[in-house]
This record gives C-alpha cells, structure tokens and sequence, in this order.
C-alpha cells in the first residue's frame, strides 16, 4: 500500500500566503525569533545589510533586482529600508575592495528575522535572470532576444524568469502569464507538433503554415516553423512561396544540438538563398541551443532575432548574504558585525570616469572622495509603508541598457 504525503497539495509551490506566514523560512530563524522575545530583546532594534557573497565564476558584475518583492514582503512591518534602484549594474565590491550593500533594513530584529530566507531567495533569483539577460543582451548587440525559458524552469517560476530577463534587456516573453504581469502581448511562432499533424492529416505540412496564416490575427507576425522534415534551405523558401513573399513576416529556424551541421553556417545558406530567390526582406530567427557561447558567432552570421530557453531559464542565481551591522543600544547606535564584515550604517556612491563607472563604500556620515558621485542607497519603506512609486519593467529595462555600454563581460 503508498503510504499518501501528510498533506495534500497538487503542486509543491508557495503561495503567497506562505511566504508572507513565513512557511519558506529556515527553522533557524523562527526559534531565534521565540528566544530573542522570551529573553526580553524582541524590541532590540538593527541595522541589516545585504551584500552579494559571490558571483558565478565568469561574472564580474549584476544587475541587481528583486528589490520590489522584498518591500511588498516586508510591507506593515515596523523596519525601514534603503535600497539601490532596482536594475543597478554593481561589481561585489567597490573600487577599495569593500562589499557593496544593496540594501539595509532598519528595524527590531524579532520582527523581520523570520523573513530573511525569502529575501535572500527574491534578491538570489531575481539578480540571476537580470544579470543572465543582460549578459546575453551584450553580447546579441541590437539583434531582439525573446524569453523561450518557460518549458525549461518550474512553472511557479517562469513568469519570475520573465519578468526579470525583460528587465534585463530581452525584447519580449512567450509565456501568457509572464507576458501578462509585464503588460505586454505574448511572443512566439508555433511549435513542431502543429505541423506534424498536418503532415499526416493533409499529406503536407505547409498546410500548417497555411492555416497558421488564415486563422491567427493580423497583428501576430507570419513567422513561419521551417525545420521540421527537411533541409532548412527547402524548407524556408517553400515557406515564403506558400504564405507569399509580401505577406511573411519571417521563418524560424529551431535546428537542435543533435542535428548535424554547423548552425552559423546553416544561417549563412539560408539568408544567401532568400536572397538569391528576391526573398532578401524575409526575417531568419533562430532558437534551440542559443547560449552566450554562440550567439555573437550567429549575430555576426546574419541572425535577425533569437529565441532563448535553457540559457535564461538555467540562469545561475546571485549568492547574497544578510549580516547584522549595527545594534542599538539607549538609544545610541553600536557599530558591530561578525568576523569578515565591516560594520557600521553605509552609504554607496557612484561616479562615471572616462574608464567606466566607479563606486565607493562610505560610512553614512562620510563623504565620498570624488565631488561629484551620486548616492544610490535610498529610502524606499518607512515604518512599513513604501513610500517611492516602483518604476515600470520598461524604465527598469531602459535604466539597465543605459549602463551596459559601461560594462564589459
């Protein structure tokens, strides 16, 4: 006899009440809370910083995100929070080796102890798809990238995975729901079992673009599948023939990592022949297997626009830490951390030199050594109540391209 689980859910998710009732916490967190008020010190107020640990061997940089969760987790606590913008390009340290804080919360410890697991996991995800996108976003150039992650992630996560990678400089997302949260429409072509079936129900498949073409709405692009049976070549210029050169907006090719042949060189064939045959506006997208290792070799090739999955949706997260870095005491701040951290309230400057973008760590009493560096910590929650109005995605998006041209990989 299967022995059933002791609880009964469908699907191993979260909900929002969960993670607000602080079910996704570390057991940890939860007894210090009990001790800390049954000993007397649940009122103790502190500072708590939050730092990036590490970055994926490769990186040199994030852009950090996930800011907007963590203030809506932490809404009617009684702690204050500062924060750097959302989608801020930052190395983990700045230019005197110092980790770079990219938030603080302020506020009796007992209060917000429990909610630390969360945050580390909003800021960890989020940063990793932002970072991710934006690294594929510099090396794709101009040429538009769409978010095809969401057969490659958990379902309770793609829409995460969405709305960050746009943040971080995608054009567009396939998924309905991620699609929905950003206000935008949904992008995507059609898959391979839709034109198999017509190969077997009509003895072709170009029945299937056809149908395509005369079912779906005129402002969905007549993108056309053209590697399912044949040789890409054929197939696209079959493609623009039966929906009609003035009429298709493109085709894609989905060429998988098992298929023999090398994929730049398959582009190069492709362009070349719609050329040859007066198709030269047709539009070539590629997906299947784009990853930061071949997309600069495929723009250079002639790609118009690709379609990326594992790559985004694989994404390695940002390691964050919380430390304590002040404690109050009669009223009196005392500036205290473990072994390895520097304590003390901070501030965190930026400042553009004709090398790129500098940052220095402060004390918040202290000034920074350039006259002209901005400070990027901000107040965002007061006593519980957030009291700046969040950007939208596209401002976000258009704040992290700004910066990229600084960055180098």
């Amino acid at each position: 006899m299967v022995k059933r689980m002791s609880f009964d859910r469908r699907f191993f998710i979260a909900s929002e009440e969960d993670i607000k009732s602080c079910k996704v916490t570390d057991i940890y967190f939860i007894r210090t809370k009990e001790i800390l008020e049954r000993d007397g010190f649940g009122d103790v107020v502190v500072a708590a910083e939050f730092t990036i640990s590490s970055l994926p061997n490769d990186y040199k940089w994030l852009v950090f995100a996930g800011m907007r969760e963590v203030l809506h987790l932490l809404e009617g606590l009684p702690v204050d929070v500062y924060a750097i913008p959302e989608g801020t390009i930052i190395p983990s340290r700045d230019q005197n080796n110092v980790r770079i804080p990219v938030m603080t919360i302020i506020g009796p410890y007992s209060k917000f102890a429990t909610y630390e697991t969360p945050i580390l996991g909003f800021l960890a995800a989020a940063s990793g798809y932002a970072t991710k996108a934006a690294r594929l976003r510099k090396k794709a150039g101009s040429v538009p990238i769409i978010n095809f992650g969401a057969r490659r992630t958990h379902p309770a996560i793609a829409s995460v995975c969405d709305f960050y990678s746009y943040i971080g400089g995608f054009d567009a997302v396939s998924n309905v729901l991620g699609a929905e949260i950003l206000a935008k429409k949904p992008t995507g072509t059609m898959p391979h079992s839709l034109l198999i079936i017509y190969r077997v129900m009509k003895g072709d498949h170009a029945y299937g673009w056809k149908a395509f073409d005369d079912y779906m709405p005129p402002d969905v692009p007549r993108i056309m599948l053209c590697d399912t049976f044949s040789d890409e070549v054929e197939e696209s210029i079959k493609a623009v023939k039966v929906i009609g050169p003035d009429k298709i907006y493109g085709v894609r090719l989905d060429t998988p990592s098992s298929r023999k042949g090398n994929f730049a060189e398959i582009l190069k064939e492709v362009k070349w022949k719609l050329k040859i045959e007066g198709f030269e506006r047709v539009k070539v997208f590629l997906s299947g297997g784009i990853n930061e290792d071949n997309i600069e070799e495929l723009v250079k090739a002639g790609a118009d626009g690709f379609g990326i999955g594992s790559a985004i949706a694989n994404a390695p997260f940002i390691d964050f830490a919380m430390d304590i870095i002040a404690v109050k005491k009669n009223e009196d701040w005392i500036y205290i951390s473990k072994r390895g951290k520097f304590s003390g309230l901070k501030q965190v400057w930026r400042f553009i030199r004709p090398d790129g973008i500098k940052y220095e760590v402060t004390l918040r009493e202290e000034k920074p050594a350039a006259e002209d560096a901005e400070p990027l910590l901000e107040k965002w929650m007061e006593n519980g109540r957030i009291i700046r109005e969040f950007p939208t995605p596209d401002q976000s998006r258009d704040y992290v391209l700004k910066q990229l041209k600084y960055f180098d990989l």
